[in-house]
C-alpha cells in the first residue's frame, strides 16, 4: 500500500489489551507513529490506559457479532488498516470470518500452518524431519494399557494436551480443569491423572521430562526469509517448574547458531509466515535443547523484544498495512526483562511452599531467590513488562486492579 510524504500511515486495530503483550504492541506501534486503535473486552485492561492508543474500544463480548460489526466500522471510517490480535482464541475467531470484516484486514498466519503449530504432536513430528531433538512422547488412546506407556515413556514425566484450545470446551463440560502441564512422578501418578480424564475419551500427550531452562528463539518469517530474530533465556518461571517466562534475558545471536537455523528450517518445512517463537529446554549440563513447542503468536515475554527494538510488532503492522518491510535493525541482546507480580508469586512459593513446587528437581535456594530479585531493581540494564516511565498509567491500572482483587477476595 503506497505512501505519499505527506501521508499519514494508516491505522493499526489492536484486539487484546488485557496483557503485558497487547500493551507492548501498543507502545511499540505508538512509538513508531503509528495511530493504534485499542478494542478489549475489559474496561480495566492494562492496554486501555496507554498514552499511546489513539482510540479505546469495550467490547463487552469478546468473539461476538457486536464485535465483527465494530471492526467492519472501524474500516468505514478509516480504510484500509491491519489488525493484530494476541491470544489463540481470537486469531482463531478472525480467521473464521476474516471475509466479514471490510476494509479491515487481520494479519493471520497460513491455516495450514497454523493448525500444525497448534497442535503439539504435529510440531514435533515435523520438528523430527530437520534434525531438532524432541522428547519422547507418546499419545494414550483408548485400551492402551498403563504398561505399554511405560514402555514407551520413562518417568518422570509431563502431561499436556497436544491441542488445548481444541480440548478446552470439553474438559470445561466435564467439570475438568485445563492443566497446561501436570508432573507424574511414578506409574501410579500416571494412572490417576490418565484416569482423570477416561470422561471425555481424550487424553494428553505423555512427554519425557527435560531438565534445564526455557529457551526461546523468536523470528519474522517473510516468503520463507528471515527478516528478524532474536532470543532469550528464562530466568525464573510461573509456576517455579516450568510456565510463563517471570523474568528473562536477552542471548547475543552467536550463541546457539546451529540450533537456531534448525528453527528456521523448521519454520520453513511448516511453511511459516510472521512472528512465531520456536521454545526449547535447553540443559546446560548436556548442552542439549528438546522441542517443547511452536508459538504461532505474540508471546508472553514480547516485553523484553519491545525493550530490545526487535520491532516484530511494527514489521507485522507493515506487513498487514501492504507497506516494505524495509532492513530492521538488529536488536539489543544485553536486557533484562521482569514481572514483579509474578515474581512475587513466585517467591511465595520457593520461601513458604516448596512442598507445591510440581517437580521435585526443581534447586529450591530461598536466599539466591530473593537477592536475585532485590538486586534487579538497581541493574541499569533491566526494564519491566508493564511498568514504563514515560506511560505510566498501565502500570497504576495493573497495581489497581490487583488491590481490587485482593478486596473482593477477603
Amino acid at each position: 500500500m503506497p505512501q505519499g510524504p505527506n501521508d499519514r500511515p494508516p491505522p493499526c486495530v489492536v484486539l487484546g489489551l488485557e496483557t503485558q503483550i497487547g500493551l507492548c504492541i501498543v507502545r511499540e506501534l505508538g512509538q513508531a507513529g503509528v495511530p493504534v486503535i485499542g478494542i478489549s473486552h475489559d474496561p480495566r485492561a492494562i492496554g486501555m490506559r496507554s498514552r499511546y492508543l489513539t482510540k479505546a474500544i469495550v467490547v463487552e463480548e469478546p468473539r461476538s457479532d457486536s464485535l465483527s460489526r465494530l471492526i467492519r466500522s472501524i474500516g468505514n471510517d478509516h480504510g484500509h488498516c491491519p489488525l493484530l490480535a494476541i491470544s489463540e482464541a481470537n486469531l482463531s475467531w478472525l480467521a473464521r470470518h476474516q471475509d466479514e470484516f471490510g476494509q479491515v484486514t487481520p494479519v493471520l498466519p497460513n491455516p495450514t500452518a497454523m493448525s500444525l503449530v497448534l497442535n503439539k504432536q504435529a510440531t514435533l513430528k515435523v520438528a523430527k524431519t530437520v534434525g531438532i531433538s524432541t522428547p519422547a512422547s507418546v499419545q494414550p488412546r483408548s485400551g492402551w494399557q498403563l504398561s505399554t506407556l511405560l514402555t514407551k515413556c520413562r518417568l518422570p514425566a509431563v502431561l499436556k494436551w497436544s491441542d488445548p484450545n481444541l480440548v478446552a470446551p470439553r474438559l470445561e463440560h466435564h467439570g475438568l480443569p485445563l492443566l497446561k502441564a501436570e508432573y507424574v512422578h511414578s506409574p501410579t501418578e500416571l494412572q490417576t491423572a490418565l484416569e482423570r480424564y477416561s470422561v471425555i475419551g481424550e487424553w494428553p500427550l505423555v512427554q519425557e521430562y527435560c531438565s534445564g531452562y526455557g529457551l526461546g528463539q523468536f523470528f519474522f518469517m517473510h516468503r520463507g526469509k528471515v527478516v528478524q530474530q532474536f532470543q532469550h533465556r528464562r530466568v525464573a518461571e510461573w509456576p517455579p517448574e516450568g510456565g510463563v517466562s517471570s523474568v528473562c534475558d536477552g542471548i547475543p545471536l552467536h550463541e546457539h547458531a546451529e540450533l537456531r537455523s534448525q528453527s528456521v528450517a523448521l519454520l520453513r518445512a511448516i511453511g511459516w509466515e510472521g512472528v512465531a517463537m520456536v521454545e526449547y529446554r535447553f540443559d546446560p549440563a548436556r548442552q542439549e535443547a528438546k522441542l517443547m513447542e511452536i508459538n504461532g503468536r505474540f508471546w508472553g515475554s514480547f516485553p523484553l523484544a519491545f525493550h530490545s527494538g526487535a520491532r516484530f510488532a511494527l514489521l507485522s503492522y507493515r506487513q498487514g498495512a501492504g507497506l516494505p518491510l524495509g532492513d530492521p535493525a538488529a536488536p539489543r541482546t544485553d536486557l533484562r526483562c521482569r514481572m514483579v507480580a509474578t515474581e512475587l508469586k513466585r517467591l511465595l512459593r520457593v520461601i513458604l511452599q516448596p512442598g507445591l513446587i510440581a517437580d521435585r528437581t526443581f534447586p529450591v535456594r530461598p536466599w539466591n531467590e530473593v537477592c536475585r530479585f532485590v538486586r534487579d531493581f538497581f541493574q541499569s540494564n533491566v526494564r519491566y513488562y508493564v511498568w514504563s516511565s514515560d506511560d505510566p498509567r498501565p502500570f497504576l491500572t495493573d497495581l489497581g486492579n490487583l488491590i481490587y482483587k485482593v478486596l473482593r477476595l477477603s
